[in-house]
């Protein structure tokens, strides 16, 4: 098991859930072949998606149904600084993950969250494992209660 998974799986674990990420015969790096894999509904994917702040540097995780888009004034909102596209090494340092299987727990350094009100529709959503090919199913609420992400409209 990579240390990634293993990370995940051990936060899945201390929040007190039984979820056991699933590996996928093929690449899960795309919310689309996410959600062909776990054959569900593009928006029951969480897409982990991370910003930068323009003025600190910070990262800020926005975690987004599928089929939707960050907006990036409502982001900088919440953020409460303006935003960029956070750089494949910083994320890997402060997250411990690689692009396409940012998972929304088990990070190396915690960052502040927001969850797409869109992913609550639904009473189970999917979302990155810490590899490209593994995936885990979760509810909305649990969801929310280990990332600490805060509900909020930040999608167009």
């Amino acid at each position: 098991m990579s240390k990634s998974l293993a990370r995940v799986t051990a936060a899945l674990h201390a929040a007190g859930l039984t979820i056991t990420p699933l590996e996928m015969p093929g690449e899960t790096r795309t919310a689309q072949q996410a959600a062909d894999a776990a054959g569900v509904a593009l928006d029951q994917i969480v897409k982990s998606i991370l910003f930068a702040g323009a003025e600190t540097g910070r990262l800020y995780l926005f975690l987004t149904a599928g089929g939707n888009q960050v907006a990036p004034d409502l982001a900088t909102a919440l953020a409460g600084e303006p935003l960029t596209r956070a750089d494949i090494a910083t994320v890997r340092n402060v997250t411990g993950f690689a692009i396409g299987g940012v998972a929304p727990v088990g990070h190396l350094t915690p960052v502040p969250a927001w969850a797409d009100p869109r992913l609550s529709d639904f009473a189970e959503v999917w979302a990155a494992a810490g590899t490209p090919r593994h995936i885990f199913p979760i509810t909305p609420a649990d969801l929310l209660r280990i990332t600490g992400a805060t509900q909020a409209p930040f999608t167009a």
